[in-house]
């Protein structure tokens, strides 16, 4: 099976020595993704916008592999504070209206640039990339 690294602009660059996403077969395995604006490299303001941020990444990157939020397998969701779990809750329940994939949260304590919400997915390809 082959493995393809996947990159895209429209999302923020990796802030380490990885890739935003690997495809492998029918797979895309998106790595964890931060709540930076690609286009100025800055935060947005709150655990709503936050995770607003980080799922427009999530999604672009899985669109770079040929796969979607909506083809989502399993996501995790990493937060800096359990206390904002009501309120990620309910921004991710707008990115997945339908089926939503299986999902861990965990609470850790601190994220790179001490963003307060990073996610990661394992999504099905549902198109040529």
């Amino acid at each position: 099976m082959t493995r393809h690294t996947i990159r895209t602009d429209k999302a923020a660059a990796a802030v380490g020595p990885y890739a935003q996403a690997i495809r492998v077969g029918d797979l895309v395995f998106a790595s964890g993704q931060l709540p930076i604006d690609p286009a100025t490299g800055a935060f947005p303001e709150g655990i709503e916008a936050q995770t607003r941020q980080v799922l427009a990444n999530l999604a672009a990157v899985l669109e770079a592999g040929g796969a979607s939020l909506a083809s989502a397998a399993k996501t995790t969701v990493f937060l800096k504070d359990m206390n904002d779990f009501a309120a990620m809750n309910a921004v991710y329940a707008e990115h997945f209206p339908g089926e939503a994939p299986a999902r861990s949260t965990i609470e850790v304590a601190r994220l790179p640039r001490d963003a307060r919400v990073e996610i990661e997915a394992v999504a099905l390809v549902t198109e040529a990339a």
